[in-house]
């Protein structure tokens, strides 16, 4: 339990935070990964070049200075996190490393205005912060490996199967090399999946959505190719798409997050924007087995027809659903994808167009996709009156505020 005085000071730090948090977990993760530099194992190297992992931990520390005397109220936004941190196999020991980095950049940043108190009410808290992630992910680990067909950390992986869904899309099928079963999986989870590229010294890790149903026999993953292997986030990507073939091997860990499909009888609506298909793939065919009856709205928005992916296996499915609304959405479409039955706009999708052709009573709002997609749809379902309770969303990669 921390007392009110170390509460009262983690409180008024607040301000600061909300000022210079980017820079002190900015100024943390340089000096974590000069000290450490076997960490970059861990971490996705991409969210590192381009800040986005920098600003998602400002966010987590301002949430958790915030709600310090009340941490039971981010409770769920810890679980997501620490899905992630399973997920990459961060573990207990990794903790303490972190927070020493984290009050020597606070000292840095701050100065003199890092008091002693504040130093020590930090430590302090962050002290009890730590134990609740090690706690909740401790017993996340203990299920992965004792639920059926699981394993602890990382594990051999082949690709079986490699599919083009479009320009830039492609379908990996991977099973175990050693012919094991797989554990069922709930749709809208995702993988990480691990890999040496020649030339480099550190090992890579990716988190990718499962886009089909849970079976006992292979994940699928369809990744985005990149425009340039020279971006960060195109790196991994394009050594898949042009390197990596059926027979190749990577690592895998189980399948993880909470962006999942809920098994209610209530209209579901799909909203996905790009490659932000994939985990409602994985949805979508699910109900098709195991909710055939379920109302299903599906709209999906991409450049143009040639770079969408899962045109002809959505047709598919939706011959197995009975009451299903399929819509596609291009930005910039050509005559042939003007052809496309199931093609309902060209340009973008806006609050009056959500207000014809997605609003449902009592429906709930899955949404995925980049984030200017995410805003965009988010604030339009609000303002055709969709309740916040009833609007699910997911960010690929750190999570920031919309």
């Amino acid at each position: 339990m921390l007392s009110q005085k170390t509460i009262d000071i983690i409180k008024s730090t607040v301000p600061v935070l909300q000022v210079h948090g980017t820079q002190i977990t900015t100024v943390f993760y340089r000096n974590m990964f000069e000290a450490h530099p076997e960490l970059l194992n861990i971490f996705n190297h991409a969210n590192q070049a381009k800040g986005r992992q920098q600003t998602a931990l400002s966010n987590t520390v301002l949430a958790a200075a915030q709600n310090i005397d009340k941490l039971e109220t981010i409770i769920p936004v810890v679980k997501q996190i620490a899905h992630k941190h399973r997920s990459l196999m961060i573990k207990a020991e990794h903790y303490p490393i972190v927070g020493e980095f984290l009050l020597k950049a606070i000292k840095e940043v701050l100065g003199d205005a890092a008091t002693d108190d504040i130093i020590q009410a930090w430590a302090d808290a962050y002290g009890v912060i730590a134990q609740v992630f090690i706690d909740i992910e401790k017993q996340m680990y203990e299920e992965s490996a004792t639920i059926s067909g699981g394993w602890s950390d990382y594990k051999e992986f082949k690709i079986i199967k490699k599919v083009q869904e479009s320009e830039v899309i492609t379908s990996f099928y991977l099973a175990p090399t050693d012919g094991s079963s797989l554990p069922v999986y709930e749709a809208g989870q995702y993988i990480t999946i691990r890999l040496s590229m020649p030339g480099e010294k550190f090992l890579f890790n990716r988190q990718y959505s499962l886009s089909c149903a849970s079976n006992k026999e292979y994940f699928r993953i369809s990744v985005k190719k990149e425009e340039s292997a020279e971006n960060p986030d195109g790196k991994v990507s394009n050594y898949l798409h042009s390197e990596m073939n059926v027979g190749d091997t990577l690592e895998v860990t189980v399948p993880a997050g909470v962006f999942t499909l809920k098994m209610e009888e209530s209209p579901i609506v799909f909203l996905s924007g790009g490659v932000g298909i994939t985990p409602f793939m994985s949805m979508v065919e699910t109900i098709a087995k195991e909710q055939p009856n379920r109302e299903v709205i599906f709209i999906h928005s991409a450049r143009n027809g040639s770079i969408q992916a899962f045109n002809d296996e959505l047709i598919r499915i939706k011959e197995r659903i009975t009451n299903f609304q399929l819509s596609f959405i291009y930005e910039n479409p050509s005559d042939e994808d003007k052809l496309n039955p199931y093609f309902k706009k060209d340009g973008y999708i806006d609050s009056e167009w959500l207000k014809e052709n997605a609003i449902v009573a009592d429906g709930n709002y899955y949404v995925c996709g980049p984030v200017p997609f995410l805003q965009t749809v988010v604030k339009g379902l609000k303002e055709n009156g969709i309740d916040d309770a009833h609007i699910h969303y997911e960010f690929f990669g750190p999570s920031i505020n919309l």
